[in-house]
């Protein structure tokens, strides 16, 4: 039977409190730890598997559907005993997890809308379950250390070059082609897993758990401690501190930025920071897109959470917890507001909205450096984008 089993990745609520960084990309693509949750369950369940997300996404993402669909909520973590309980499914049973679906078995193209009309199977395992976008660096270095287990099971890494100082080799990973020079590697608190053609400047002091992906660059005299991870072709220096970079996105020079999220694209002008903490020391509120308002949270640290193509000029300052949408371009001197809406153009003194055709030029200007650009698909889910925010710009 499993040969015939169709595996699908839906957007389940989680879907708003994840934005701005489900603006883009469905729920499955989002990056934690090492590799992205689609990559994850794909792995585990030693399947391929497709998408069921947003209309506006689903011609860049389709949906692929069989004569038995699973239908799985990827915001939670996978292991060896779900996957297994899940490949176990029989039609009209679902996997719940603290009264929540996990996992549907299905003959329809559609999810249930009941529950209690399925035969209900209680997961026994306790999930890391994704619920928000700052769940995504809360929970970065325990996904991040369970990624590195799985990748590096049964391999042997590439030597590491004499010229470094390594603590706890055994919990360091260099993948082939990836270059470390002159370094300070300390694994004694979590590993360190550097990806292929990755590569680790000179000076640069990097403090477990950590994840350079692939064709990542840690410029010289970077300071990155754990919990952070550098997603795939990303650039970076300065202090990094439990910080996620989804992938494709620059922070060169000096500055600070922590408990932070970063989407792909971005890119975070010199000597800019972003505060984590408020200096009162009290709990934040960060913005919630379901209810286009602050929501109180019980965190004390939570940095800049940027959205895909977003940028900031050089010495640009971001008060704790701001949040900042897809595609916004903010300089000038001063803390601007907390929530810039996507699409925003400005600073501290204001905000007018970014045109989109510029905006558009700006992005392909920053992809042709890396031999790439936007698909007529990127281009219409961004134009999507715009016309849904731009109420929260107060456009007229």
């Amino acid at each position: 039977m499993s040969k015939s089993l169709n595996f699908i990745l839906f957007d389940g609520k989680e879907r708003n409190q994840l934005l701005p960084f489900t603006y883009t990309r469905p729920v499955a693509e989002i990056r934690i730890g090492i590799d992205t949750l689609k990559q994850k369950w794909e792995y585990f369940l030693g399947q391929q598997c497709s998408f069921l997300t947003q209309d506006y996404l689903d011609s860049k993402f389709p949906s692929k559907f069989g004569e038995i669909n699973i239908f799985i909520n990827p915001t939670y973590i996978p292991s060896v005993a779900v996957a297994k309980v899940i490949l176990s499914l029989k039609k009209n049973q679902v996997l719940t997890f603290k009264g929540a679906a996990v996992a549907y078995c299905s003959s329809n193209t559609t999810l249930p809308e009941d529950l209690n009309r399925l035969d209900q199977i209680e997961c026994s395992e306790e999930l890391t379950h994704i619920k928000a976008s700052t769940d995504l660096f809360i929970y970065n270095s325990k996904v991040l250390k369970e990624d590195f287990n799985r990748i590096t099971k049964g391999r042997i890494s590439e030597v590491i070059e004499e010229s470094n100082r390594v603590v706890n080799s055994s919990q360091i990973f260099v993948e082939s082609g990836a270059k470390v020079s002159c370094s300070i590697l300390n694994a004694t608190d979590g590993p360190i897993y550097i990806g292929a053609n990755a590569e680790i400047m000179e000076g640069s002091i990097l403090r477990g758990s950590i994840a350079v992906c692939e064709n990542a660059t840690v410029k010289m005299g970077a300071k990155i401690y754990g919990g952070t991870t550098i997603g795939p072709s990303s650039k970076v220096g300065g202090e990094l501190s439990n910080a996620l970079f989804l992938g494709y996105s620059n922070k060169g020079h000096d500055g600070f930025i922590g408990n932070a999220v970063i989407g792909e694209w971005c890119n975070i002008g010199a000597a800019s920071d972003a505060s984590n903490l408020k200096n009162n020391y009290s709990k934040i509120r960060v913005w919630n897109y379901e209810t286009q308002n602050f929501s109180k949270t019980e965190l004390q640290f939570c940095g800049l959470l940027m959205g895909d193509f977003s940028r900031c000029g050089i010495h640009s300052m971001f008060n704790t917890a701001t949040v900042v949408g897809i595609n916004s371009n903010v300089f000038g001197t001063g803390f601007p507001r907390t929530f810039i809406p996507s699409f925003s153009f400005g600073g501290a003194h204001g905000f007018q909205t970014h045109a989109f055709a510029k905006a558009i030029e700006s992005n392909n200007a920053m992809m042709e450096r890396r031999g790439k650009s936007l698909s007529d698909q990127d281009i219409e889910i961004l134009q999507h984008v715009f016309d849904v925010s731009s109420q929260l710009r107060k456009d007229r």
